[in-house]
């Protein structure tokens, strides 16, 4: 395991969002069921919290489940939500001690009673919490996210722009990422934060998530703070090169 220490000083994206992928891949390469796979990529989201603690990131989004993967095989589905309750058990009281403030964004009303009182439970002993914003997407889709904005703008008979819309989607008033990491090597947003990507650096990483630790966290950033964000803009001319 890698020890532990800060990336060199530089610029540590304030939102860092990470499509978890590889769990499966990880476990079938190793011969072991699917399920294995996950177990193991909750010790990598572990990991994953501490390293954005060590590196003063505020907030996280970690895409959990998506509305997609209920067309998973069953087995695999109700391994998982068995994995949601354990993990909620186990580790709600540690990442309050850690002062991680835990935020639950998506469909919840589709998942078992018992897994939606973990979740608000959890909601309410970390609320106080300042030190990491830990955002889970949990039943999300980015597409169901601008349609559910929009729908509730539209019942409500106002006007729907693009500051309307944003103070109605699940991560309203969290600051959009400044970086998207997925992993396993895959190259695509998978319908994650649709609307809140649109200037986000993207960062592919060939880890499987279970092997995700805090030296590809520390890569990754680097990566991040050697790129040159402009939003549109032109780049300032280098000093001392006169312009017309």
């Amino acid at each position: 395991m890698s020890k532990a220490k800060k990336s060199a000083p530089g610029r540590v994206p304030s939102h860092i969002a990470v499509v978890m992928d590889g769990n499966g891949r990880w476990a079938t390469r190793r011969f072991l069921p699917r399920t294995a796979g996950h177990k193991v990529g909750v010790d990598a989201l572990k990991r994953l919290v501490r390293g954005c603690l060590l590196e003063a990131v505020p907030h996280l989004t970690v895409f959990a489940f998506s509305s997609e993967n209920w067309n998973r095989p069953a087995e695999e589905v109700s391994a998982l939500m068995d994995l949601f309750v354990q993990a909620l058990r186990r580790e709600t009281r540690e990442l309050a001690a850690q002062g991680v403030r835990l935020r639950f964004v998506g469909r919840l009303d589709a998942f078992e009673p018992t897994l939606q009182d973990l979740m608000r439970e959890g909601e309410a002993v970390t609320a106080e919490n300042l030190r990491l914003q830990l955002n889970v997407a949990i039943n999300y889709g980015g597409r169901w996210d601008i349609v559910q904005a929009a729908q509730a703008l539209a019942l409500r008979g106002e006007p729907i722009d693009e500051t309307s819309l944003s103070a109605h989607l699940c991560m309203a008033g969290v600051p959009e990422p400044d970086l998207l990491i997925r992993t396993g090597g895959e190259r695509r947003i998978s319908n994650f934060l649709l609307w809140q990507l649109a200037y986000t650096e993207l960062y592919f990483s060939d880890v499987l998530w279970p092997d995700f630790d805090e030296a590809a966290l520390r890569a990754a950033i680097a990566d991040y703070a050697a790129r040159e964000r402009r939003f549109g803009r032109v780049p300032p001319p280098p000093p001392g090169l006169r312009v017309a």
